[in-house]
């Protein structure tokens, strides 16, 4: 039965994985981010044998659920003989590096696909000015590309760090408690959904909104005058 008496140990309990949910969105977001920059660069690339591969994993990681992708990273590998002997094992036997890993490989697939997307959109006109100019093409990247690929995409980067967010819930799932596992506990000892998930779901919003109101500050800050 609904009760406002369980309000206050209903947010004990959730607080308890806070710290742990913003260590796995910013970590996840983080690797996406870091993954995201070259595959997106090949993505981009004229030469097929390159550009392929990274195009078949953007189509199956944005294909398939995320929280398949957990399970077979966090089960499924650990039944690979090889994997279990191999120096990566002490990483992915931990269930909070398994759900980091999978939840930002998600992450760099849609990253990368938004990059690309707006580093398609610069004028051929300004590669050729570029080399025209004897800049090297990383340079070119550095100074003139990507510092406006980056301001072009920051509204969807923002919005993909509360996805990230929104994902890190998954993690429950493999027996990580961060707050949606806090909150599944408590659930299971005082039969309290309700007012439990009210909580958690406000302190989740209350995330994404600051996420959001960050990025927009970020993004005024670099806003071109004029534009």
């Amino acid at each position: 039965m609904f009760s406002f008496e369980l309000f206050a140990p209903a947010f004990m309990a959730v607080k308890n994985g806070f710290l742990l949910t913003i260590a796995i969105t910013l970590a996840s977001f983080a690797l996406g981010q870091v993954l995201a920059l070259p595959l997106s660069l090949v993505l981009t690339s004229e030469k097929r044998y390159l550009r392929l591969p990274v195009a078949t994993y953007t189509f199956l990681v944005r294909g398939s659920p995320l929280l398949v992708q957990l399970f077979i990273l966090y089960y499924g590998l650990g039944q690979i003989e090889a994997i279990r002997h191999s120096v990566l094992w002490p990483v992915l036997r931990s269930p909070v590096n398994c759900a980091i890993l999978a939840i930002g490989l998600n992450s760099a697939a849609y990253s990368a696909e938004l990059l690309a997307g707006a580093i398609r959109q610069i004028p051929r006109g300004q590669w050729e000015a570029g080399s025209a100019l004897g800049l090297h093409r990383g340079v070119l990247l550095l100074k003139v590309i990507m510092p406006q690929a980056y301001r072009a995409v920051l509204p969807a980067i923002g919005n993909e760090l509360v996805l990230v967010m929104k994902g890190s819930t998954l993690a429950s799932a493999v027996t990580v408690i961060e707050m949606t596992g806090a909150a599944r506990v408590f659930v299971a000892k005082t039969y309290a959904p309700f007012e439990t998930f009210l909580i958690a779901g406000a302190i989740y919003l209350l995330m994404g909104a600051v996420f959001g109101r960050l990025f927009r500050t970020i993004e005024a800050r670099i806003a071109i005058p004029g534009r």
